[in-house]
């Protein structure tokens, strides 16, 4: 079922929902159900999956020379989806990515999740890679997610790359996109960064997942921006708990976002960051009770591969 068709049965009751992330090469898939198995009780209508682009590794060469590959640290994310929707009869949603990807590797990407029954993609620009100072488009890729929602939205027009096929079965996504309550970091503006959101829409995009923020009072204005400029479709917040005192940092300076000053202050006076991941746990659960009560579709929570935390905060929302 479509993300779009969950929160209309829903009938303005929030639902749960969470993303993770796929195990690295050499890991378990036991170890990525162990943390999906206990955040289950909660029903949530679908779970994210994220993917991850190519990384440079370097090997060392026996005349001692260093000699650059690329590999991909973390399995499929469509195996991964199906792997799940198969295990707990769920709806899974991949991340599609510009970045890594040709044109051709997103079209047979698309193919597949359509022969295994998934509806849902999320459609994302990625970032730059780590020795990219900005992110720079693959060569055959597209270069903008509204250009990604494009190719989605052609295929299930039955418009592929090299063909038109026409079908009584072609692919029907539901797509969903980023937003940014504080602007994305490459952004000039607020304004700017909602006019390319805008783009998306107007590309055929379903929905809006957030990035993470921790007042909510910029989620509230990004949704009434964004309706002022004519954004519709449904606004999904994300949200992340704090686990790690090192997050203050982190976090504003990877995706460029505030912090608010009682939590900075709650989190520096922990001695431990056993004791930073409840400070976490309650201000999200502050979060979530406040967004529930103001009526958001969907409470969408940032698991990163663990799940204790998320648990605490939905058996205190849900």
């Amino acid at each position: 079922m479509k993300v779009t068709e969950h929160i209309n049965r829903a009938k303005g009751e929030t639902l749960f929902s969470f993303e993770i992330v796929p195990p690295q090469k050499g890991r378990n898939i036991q170890d990525l159900y162990n943390n999906i198995d206990p955040l289950m009780e909660f029903n949530p209508p679908f779970i994210d999956v994220t993917t991850s682009r190519e990384e440079h590794v370097y090997i060392k060469k026996e005349d001692g020379l260093l000699e650059r590959k690329i590999t991909r640290m973390r399995p499929g994310t469509v195996g991964i989806c199906a792997a799940i929707k198969q295990k707990y009869n769920v709806d899974t949603i991949p991340h599609v990515l510009c970045g890594g990807f040709t044109r051709e590797e997103t079209e047979y990407l698309l193919v597949d999740c359509h022969y295994l029954g998934i509806e849902n993609v999320m459609a994302l620009r990625g970032d730059a890679m780590k020795h990219q100072r900005y992110f720079e488009p693959t060569n055959g890729g597209n270069c903008f997610a509204s250009e990604l929602v494009t190719q989605i939205k052609d295929l299930g027009a039955g418009k592929y790359l090299n063909e038109v096929i026409e079908s009584d079965n072609n692919a029907d996504f539901c797509i969903g996109v980023a937003g940014y309550p504080e602007k994305h970091l490459e952004s000039p503006s607020l304004q700017t960064d909602l006019k390319r959101l805008k783009e998306k829409i107007d590309a055929g995009a379903d929905y809006v997942v957030t990035q993470m923020f921790f007042n909510n009072q910029a989620y509230f204005d990004f949704v009434e921006q964004a309706r002022e400029a004519g954004i519709t479709v449904p606004i999904i917040p994300g949200i992340k708990p704090i686990a790690v005192k090192r997050h203050l940092q982190l976090l504003p300076q990877v995706f460029s976002i505030d912090m608010p000053e009682e939590l900075i202050k709650d989190v520096e006076a922990c001695k431990s960051n056993v004791e930073v991941r409840k400070v976490g746990i309650e201000w999200a659960i502050a979060q979530s009770k406040e967004l529930k009560a103001a009526g958001v579709p969907v409470l969408h929570y940032y698991s990163m591969g663990k799940s204790t935390n998320i648990q605490k905060i939905a058996e205190a929302v849900f």
